[in-house]
């Protein structure tokens, strides 16, 4: 997996390939683009969802011990047990226990980001467990030993040729020898070779997007059916979540499903949604024997109450990706996290911390549309502004870009020593230029003019323009 710490050569590796290129166009053009805003104009009051929305996770988070405390009385007296973990290491020994008291071989699972957060997939299959990934995006890169490259499309990067390859190489222990092109024929023989997994499975561990406090139940979201086998077959269902996914109420859960689709996918709803609420009681079909809710924080609760709080409403829908102009060119794996994207770039720093991750904060143009598109309306570009200050404040920021700022916000405090610096540096770079007005080369910012030639300034500054033209007189006037 590729690291924060080296983003910059990440992203220069991912703009020269030009198959993750149109992959990423099809993809913003389609979940980001037309299909998007298609779902949202046929809902009049979207925008008065996306507010009551942003003050349901505001409350919750206000309310978090009240709400968590209530959810753990409800699913107790629903049959289940919830689990409480600060650090990943207690999650995934907690996780392991849970399957090794079943004498689990197999543990079948529905998507969950905060596995791929704690590395849950490697600690199994180190201790002798099987880990299946049962959405077909996680399926995909489970073959193909990688992370994902987006939060709800993971396989977003592969083409229909790769995912053959992959199919083609893995199936054939399972007696699929053909390999197939038609990507009809490629789900279902992924469905085929899951569908024994799903019975061989001790164990199913999910995600969610929600957890209700009112009912104690639990919320995923899926569009392939995989959620429900992954907790209805097994003897025991593990439930992987971390505390801001807490809602007060069904109703509210209601509200946040009703701009979660539309936002994620462009759909008005997902194909399923399924609501799990403790065992199998004795008059159901189908269910878990047992039912566990392990809740991680892995440094949330430490955004409560500070400038980063907002990040905690976020409900993982992945349209900030969608819309961000630097994810489009670079992808996912070139931010080296599990959280890609202006929503990564804030949250990816408050988990981890800055001086591994000091290059996402400045991943971002600033240009806003971010959250302008965010359901839950979290102000992004504030929070990576912010980060920003504090790499600077801490010096996790390299020293020459410190000196530079430092050098930039003295000038800047003495007008008369800008103004005569900027003519300065105006008139050296019209100079430069030579004939052309063109610069080819910049000494100390040769990024600007490395693949492209840079236009020479007039020679005057701006407040000079300005006078020229006759701005200050009629300013005055």
């Amino acid at each position: 997996m590729e690291s924060s710490e080296t983003f910059p050569e990440n992203a220069v590796k991912a703009i020269t390939d030009d198959q993750l290129r149109m992959a990423l166009n099809k993809v913003r053009d389609g979940f980001g683009g037309a299909r998007r805003q298609a779902a949202v104009d046929r809902l009049p009051e979207f925008d008065a969802l996306r507010d009551a929305a942003r003050d349901i996770k505001n409350h919750a988070i206000s309310h978090l011990d009240l709400y968590l405390e209530r959810f753990e009385q409800r699913v107790i007296e629903s049959g289940g047990v919830v689990h409480w973990c600060e650090t990943p290491d207690e999650a995934r020994d907690l996780i392991l226990r849970l399957c090794q008291e079943v004498d689990a071989r197999t543990v079948t699972k529905g998507k969950t980001m905060i596995a791929e957060e704690i590395g849950l997939n490697p600690f199994l299959e180190a201790h002798g467990i099987t880990p299946i990934e049962t959405d077909l995006g996680e399926y995909i890169i489970q073959l193909a030993d990688e992370p994902p490259s987006h939060i709800i499309a993971p396989a977003i990067h592969k083409t229909k040729d790769q995912v053959a390859d992959l199919f083609h190489e893995h199936h054939q222990a399972y007696g699929k020898t053909e390999r197939l092109d038609d990507p009809g024929e490629l789900v279902d023989e992924a469905r085929q070779v899951l569908r024994r997994k799903y019975i061989e499975a001790d164990v199913g561990i999910t995600g969610a997007n929600f957890l209700i406090a009112e009912t104690g139940s639990t919320v995923i979201v899926t569009n392939e059916g995989n959620g429900d086998l992954t907790q209805t077959l097994p003897q025991r269902h593990i439930v992987l979540a971390t505390p801001e996914k807490i809602v007060p109420t069904l109703e509210d859960a209601t509200t946040l499903l009703r701009v979660l689709a539309r936002s994620a996918t462009g759909q008005e709803f997902s194909v399923y949604t399924t609501f799990s609420t403790g065992p199998k009681r004795q008059q159901d079909l189908d269910g878990p024997e047992s039912f566990h809710v392990v809740i991680l924080d892995n440094g949330r609760s430490q955004l409560v109450g500070g400038p980063f709080q907002d990040m905690l409403r976020c409900i993982k829908c992945g349209t900030c990706l969608f819309h961000c102009p630097v994810y489009a060119s670079v992808g996912g794996h070139a931010y080296g996290s599990v959280y890609q994207g202006p929503m990564g770039a804030v949250l990816t720093p408050n988990l981890i911390g800055l001086p591994t991750t000091r290059h996402l904060p400045n991943a971002s143009s600033l240009c806003g549309r971010c959250e302008s598109v965010c359901p839950v309306r979290i102000p992004i570009p504030r929070m990576l502004r912010r980060l920003r200050e504090e790499a600077h404040a801490e010096s996790v920021t390299p020293l020459h870009e410190r000196l530079a700022l430092r050098a930039w916000a003295w000038m800047a405090q003495r007008p008369a020593v800008y103004r005569l610096w900027a003519r300065f540096m105006a008139g050296a770079l019209r100079t430069f230029s030579g004939r052309t007005g063109r610069l080819r080369r910049l000494p100390f910012a040769r990024g600007w003019t490395k693949e492209r030639d840079f236009p020479a300034p007039q020679g005057d500054t701006f407040l000079d323009l300005w006078r020229q033209s006759g701005g200050a007189a009629r300013d005055k006037a």
